[in-house]
């Protein structure tokens, strides 16, 4: 039988054996830039079963709770993790360490990339609380600074609660909208608590744009 010290550990790994920083970083060593969301998606499934190969991993798998509603990836060994991407983008153009040609196009509306981001979370707790030995993990790849840095000026924008540039925390009831213009369909209440921490995931070149960094988050609820 697991003890509960390595069943603690297992739940912030994937499937109970990978560290999600340890796939990020093996997938950066073959992929410094993705085409889309579904390629970042289908290369992240691939080091996993590269680093262990008997996780089975399945990509947009229903969820019995919400039958219209799909999980990015599952991961299966030890335990289940469901796993949500988001790949927001601003534009660039270029080749990659293997002369790979890429074209991005900007994605303008950052205010709409941290709600949805922090929906992804919202839909991770929800989901895990109905699963048994199961987690989360939301994933965010960018190569706009303008995400994990921390805006100028103390201006309130109707993003301000999901903001999630580096060191910001968020949890609790988060509003979309200001006091002029509330949108209640858009708040979202998370039940953990959880922190921007940056890491670096490749440089392809010095143009802006060029740098991309990414934000993971541990869903255990």
């Amino acid at each position: 039988m697991d003890s509960p010290l390595w069943h603690s550990a297992g739940m912030s790994q994937i499937a109970g054996r990978l560290p999600l920083a340890d796939v990020m970083a093996h997938l950066s060593k073959h992929r410094q830039v993705f085409h889309s969301e579904s390629d970042f998606q289908f290369a992240f499934a691939q080091s996993v079963v590269t680093l262990d190969y008997s996780i089975r991993v399945r990509l947009e798998v229903p969820q019995r709770a919400e039958r219209s509603t799909y999980v990015d990836l599952l991961c299966e060994a030890d335990q289940r993790s469901l796993i949500e991407f988001k790949y927001f983008t601003r534009s660039w153009a270029g080749s990659d360490a293997l002369e790979e040609k890429f074209s991005l196009r900007g994605h303008a509306a950052r205010d709409l990339a941290r709600l949805y981001f922090v929906h992804d979370v919202t839909r991770l707790e929800r989901w895990i609380e109905e699963q048994r030995n199961t987690n989360g993990f939301a994933v965010l790849l960018t190569n706009d600074n303008m995400l994990w840095e921390q805006p100028v000026g103390a201006r309130m924008t109707r993003d301000t609660d999901c903001r999630i540039h580096e060191g910001r925390t968020l949890t609790g009831s988060l509003t979309w909208g200001t006091a002029e213009r509330p949108y209640k369909n858009n708040d979202r209440t998370l039940r953990g608590t959880y922190r921007a921490a940056w890491r670096d995931f490749s440089q392809v070149d010095t143009k802006p744009g060029g740098t991309f960094r990414w934000l993971g988050w541990t869903v255990t609820v």
